[in-house]
């Protein structure tokens, strides 16, 4: 209630009152709004019954709905034109209230230059508007009304200010929700890239790796060959070379050899050593 936008402001002169029909200090009956007494129930001399609004009184705040008809005599002249309820006046002047007599404590019994803001007109019995005195209806209380002050204009209520949070968290939410999609499609796309790269190494990689095992193995294999063919030709060659040469220079048999025999065996030594280095020399040419 007492966050809806004001529609009509001013300042007054109020006292209080506890009207239950108790008859104690001074009560005159069950207010005139059908309500029973309570706290918050104030009373106006001409406003609309069922009138909503709030009133601030050095810094402290109240709400308040218009439930019964007065004060009487103290509004003349345009005095004293709001009654509060006991409670809520002790709890504006921070004294306490008194159940048993409807008395506050203090002895203060008018508060000066209350502030009010009406935010919505009643449906009850009454005048909307500036006040006026009780059964005076011609005798407008202008200067009880005011221009609403703009910083109260132009502050939210609880329930925009709900409904702005609410929107923000929920923009928040979609905002955060939409981020974490598209981190999703960027990861997705990122493992798919990864993958695809991935496949495609593996498969060149085990292809080369199968070409190079079989070319390795193929090398292998021819080395161990020529190796091992290498190895036992070195090792018949000198044989066989040695097997030559004797066989070259064998003299032939007679009982008479002499020196002429014997230079020729000689020369044939020296022949054969030439001709020992030839035949190495061509079999390494067959090579």
């Amino acid at each position: 209630m007492s966050n809806d936008t004001p529609i009509q402001y001013g300042k007054v002169t109020a006292t209080y009152f506890w009207d239950d029909g108790s008859g104690i200090n001074g009560d005159t009956g069950a207010p005139a709004g059908g309500e029973p007494m309570q706290k918050g129930l104030f009373s106006s001399p001409s406003w609309p019954l069922g009138t909503e609004g709030y009133v601030v009184y050095e810094g402290k705040k109240a709400e308040f709905f218009i439930g019964d008809r007065g004060p009487g005599v103290p509004s003349n002249d345009c005095n004293v034109l709001l009654d509060m309820d006991g409670m809520t006046f002790a709890e504006l002047t921070g004294e306490s209230w008194n159940d048993t007599n409807y008395t506050v404590s203090g002895g203060n019994g008018h508060l000066y230059d209350v502030e009010y803001f009406i935010t919505k007109w009643g449906d009850g019995n009454g005048t909307e508007g500036a006040p006026h005195p009780f059964q005076q209806p011609d005798n407008k209380c202008e200067s009880a009304v005011e221009p609403i002050p703009e910083e109260v204009l132009n502050e939210k209520s609880d329930e925009e200010k709900k409904a702005e949070e609410e929107k923000k968290e929920q923009e928040q939410a979609e905002k955060a929700e939409e981020e974490k999609k598209e981190k999703e499609k960027a990861e997705e796309q990122a493992a798919a890239a990864d993958g695809s790269d991935d496949s495609g190494d593996s498969g060149v990689t085990a292809e080369t790796a199968a070409n190079d095992l079989s070319g390795v193995q193929l090398t292998g294999a021819g080395d161990g060959m020529v190796g091992g063919a290498g190895l036992l030709a070195l090792a018949i060659i000198p044989a066989i070379l040695i097997a030559l040469f004797f066989a070259w220079n064998r003299r032939p048999a007679g009982a008479h050899a002499g020196a002429e025999d014997e230079g020729r065996g000689l020369t044939a030594l020296s022949s054969g050593r030439h001709s020992l280095g030839s035949l190495f020399d061509r079999l390494r040419g067959r090579e």
